[in-house]
């Protein structure tokens, strides 16, 4: 790809004391690094004076305890762990961003990606803005700061900007003063907040991390809204509440979110398990035993074995010092990590018929990898089921979906797929199915554009990697 595009989990958390609030931090974005591996930042705000550090790697590699010691104690805090959809671990593009303007400083932490990026960014280089990243979050932050100058708070500089976004944000915002949580009114990526026994507030991705705090989930942030968090409470600003369709990304559910975490009031366990079982009813097959691909894959094989009557059991093994395969940021980082991610257990595979089901298959490579992996370790046949459809088309709100050269089902038929990657039989996770995995959020209220097409805004023209292979003009939802 051209430019960043991200994939990533915020948090920040506001006390009504000065404590130290670092370790808080690590903890949550701990219970985040599936949503980003490639940099991660905390920064810590002490009555306005703003300590931060960030760094490329994972959580436990960049903060050593002496790092969390050095950024002290404070009433506020901001964090982030980054995947960077683009082939640059940069320390520079690393988040929070923090900025010094004339009315005090600011920073900024987001999930998300603006799919008028380019044109907001060359209005403002026109202004006289200057540049040092290549992430949405910076063109955000300038927007922000060129409201500040005029507003009379930081809530309604965040309020004036917001209708110069389009696409997906989700922002943990800190001033010297506040805390502001803000959620695009679409709600493409899942943002929520919860409260801690000591009284503080704690905003993340996903309620994993408030777990992980020590925070008691409260609800989830809506789309469009803007929730402000200071010494006189919690303030929710809905102005641009119901503005527009919701159309949260339905791959948080299918892949994305931690199994452990409720997105918009729906368990992503659950959600996986629904969608298996939606796979044994459209896909059934005579099989001895069904396994899951780790992690994402685990919850729909055991709605599969639960649908078909087909025992479950353990049939790879997952290191679990090696990153996701599919958000390593280039090919060969893939295959790499492919290599030496996953092993067989050979007592559950050796003689039988496998049932082997994924989350996805988007470039081929690891599913044909773990096939060769099960062959090799005795299976008589391998039936892959996936709870998910065909990637078909990329995606423009901030998950590593490239362009329709890159995506197998693209280019090939079901059965094609299925000799390419040496199985005996694949199925897909219908598309009708898809739409219903989810508990408690409506069936029209989901993003599935890169199954269908589907966008539910307008994407970028001027994305070159990702339009050059269109056959079609995308559909407006």
């Amino acid at each position: 790809m051209s430019e960043i595009r991200e994939e990533c989990g915020v948090f920040g958390i506001w006390s009504p004391t000065t404590a130290p609030l670092a370790d808080t931090v690590y903890y949550g974005l701990f219970a985040l690094q599936h949503r980003g591996q490639e940099s991660c930042g905390i920064v810590i705000n002490d009555d306005g004076i703003f300590s931060s550090y960030k760094d490329s790697g994972l959580v436990g590699d960049v903060f050593t305890p002496e790092i969390l010691h050095s950024l002290g104690q404070g009433n506020m805090a901001v964090g982030h762990v980054r995947y960077g959809t683009l082939e640059s671990g940069d320390r520079v593009n690393a988040q929070p961003l923090v900025v010094n303007h004339v009315k005090g400083k600011m920073a900024i932490a987001n999930n998300g990606s603006l799919t008028n990026y380019r044109q907001l960014r060359e209005q403002l280089e026109l202004d006289g803005s200057i540049f040092h990243t290549i992430s949405d979050t910076e063109v955000i932050s300038y927007l922000i700061i060129k409201e500040r100058l005029s507003a009379t708070s930081i809530e309604e500089a965040v309020r004036r900007a917001v209708p110069y976004l389009e696409g997906a944000f989700t922002l943990v915002i800190m001033s010297p003063g506040k805390l502001l949580a803000v959620r695009d009114p679409r709600g493409f990526r899942p943002l929520c907040y919860g409260q801690r026994p000591d009284g503080s507030y704690v905003v993340a991705s996903e309620t994993c991390a408030l777990d992980a705090a020590g925070a008691t989930f409260i609800r989830d942030i809506q789309p469009g809204e803007i929730v402000l968090f200071d010494d006189d409470g919690v303030h929710a600003d809905t102005t641009y509440c119901n503005s527009k369709p919701r159309s949260m990304c339905v791959f948080e559910f299918v892949y994305l979110a931690r199994p452990d975490s409720t997105l918009d009031g729906s368990s992503v366990h659950l959600a996986r398990q629904k969608a298996g079982e939606f796979l044994a009813k459209a896909y059934p097959v005579d099989a001895d035993v069904v396994i899951g691909v780790p992690d994402s894959g685990l919850d729909a094989a055991m709605g599969y074995a639960k649908e078909s009557g087909i025992p479950y059991d353990m049939g790879l093994l997952k290191n679990k010092y090696i990153g996701r395969t599919f958000i390593a940021p280039t090919q060969s980082d893939r295959e790499d990590k492919v290599r030496i991610k996953l092993n067989p257990v050979p007592s559950t595979i050796r003689g039988k018929r496998v049932v082997m089901v994924d989350d996805s298959i988007v470039r081929g490579t690891t599913c044909m990898r773990i096939v060769r992996l099960l062959r090799e370790a005795g299976a008589t046949e391998v039936h892959m089921r996936v709870s998910a459809p065909p990637f078909l088309h990329p995606c423009y709100y901030g998950t590593d979906i490239d362009s329709r050269e890159a995506l197998i089902a693209h280019n090939h038929s079901v059965e094609e797929i299925a000799q390419i990657i040496g199985v005996d039989s694949l199925g897909y996770l219908r598309l009708e199915d898809l739409k219903h995995i989810a508990e408690n959020c409506p069936s029209d209220g989901f993003c599935s554009a890169c199954f269908d097409n589907r966008y539910p805004c307008p994407v970028p023209e001027d994305n070159v990697l990702k339009n050059r292979y269109d056959s079609k003009r995308p559909q407006k939802k």
